[in-house]
């Protein structure tokens, strides 16, 4: 597979495992084919943002090298995004939802806004184990 590079390979299917995974997660749950929202919404299980950069991450370890300074920049981004995911859009999630409660229950004509959900913990986790399965695996198919 000449010519394709292991980074984007990782972080591609990282998310469309990640997002796939979520459908599936959602479908099982309602017993409802009719999720299709899943395939590109934020949050639930697993975080898609988790598995690309711990993907990315992975594999930049295993080809540059764990000491390198780039894997050093991609172990950071992955962790300010599994960061941000669990502590500031979990947040600003929460905080739309109760923003949309105090709306409706005071019968207000502002109009209702979209509250984006974060992950938790639990979601973000297998996320990350599930990017590093992926970059592990893209790694030893083409990143050598």
């Amino acid at each position: 597979m000449a010519g394709l590079s292991p980074y984007i390979v990782a972080i591609v299917a990282a998310w469309v495992v990640a997002q796939g995974s979520k459908y599936i997660v959602y479908a099982v749950q309602t017993r409802s084919l009719a999720g299709f929202r899943q395939l590109y919404l934020s949050g639930n299980m697993p975080s898609s943002h988790s598995a690309t950069t711990v993907a990315l991450a992975t594999v930049v370890g295993l080809h540059e090298g764990f000491g390198s300074a780039i894997f050093g920049v991609a172990a950071l981004f992955a962790a300010v995004v599994m960061y941000d995911a669990v502590m500031v859009r979990r947040s600003s999630g929460e905080q739309g939802v109760a923003i949309k409660a105090l709306i409706a229950e005071q019968k207000s004509k502002v109009a209702t806004p979209r509250a984006a959900k974060g992950h938790e913990p639990l979601e973000v986790v297998v996320g990350a184990l599930l990017g590093f399965a992926i970059g592990l695996g893209v790694f030893l198919t083409i990143g050598q």
